[in-house]
């Protein structure tokens, strides 16, 4: 009778491991797939109710065009692709290419890129000229020392 109580216990303890685990494995799905996909969802559902008249898209099956006209109701857009008018779902559209504003952004980007680049610049050849400093320096060292016994430093080009 003691041997069945402790097979039923051991069985008991299978079955909390195994609600553990179904447990486990479902957090995990939902934070690697499910989660991401809302977000992306959102982000997605955010750019369809920010377009506006004018914007330049690209859709779902690579066309570019802009947006001449949006109909709230029917939820559809005209796109002018090219003096073409074509009418899609606003879902058709895959994403809003950036305006005429952000590439006056990316020209204050690319300004300060520059100039953290000429900093870099300056600080690497100032690092050269400290580097060539002290491999003459070592090399003065290394001639006044009697032959056969040389300072363990080594600079190489």
């Amino acid at each position: 009778m003691n041997t069945f109580f402790l097979a039923q216990s051991a069985a008991g303890m299978n079955n909390i491991f195994m609600i553990i685990a179904m447990i486990a494995i479902f957090v995990f799905f939902y934070f690697s797939m499910i989660k991401p996909q809302k977000k992306q969802q959102q982000e997605r559902m955010k750019m369809m109710s920010e377009l506006k008249k004018g914007d330049q898209v690209i859709m779902v099956d690579g066309l570019h065009g802009k947006v001449d006209s949006i109909n709230d109701s029917d939820k559809t857009v005209v796109i002018d692709a090219d003096g073409i008018f074509l009418t899609f779902e606003r879902m058709a559209i895959r994403r809003v290419l950036p305006t005429a504003a952000a590439p006056a952004q990316d020209l204050k980007a690319n300004e300060a890129k520059e100039e953290k680049v000429e900093t870099e610049e300056k600080t690497v050849s100032q690092k050269k000229k400290l580097l060539i400093q002290l491999k003459t320096l070592i090399q003065k060292i290394n001639k006044k020392r009697p032959q056969g016994r040389f300072l363990f430093f080594y600079c190489h080009d």
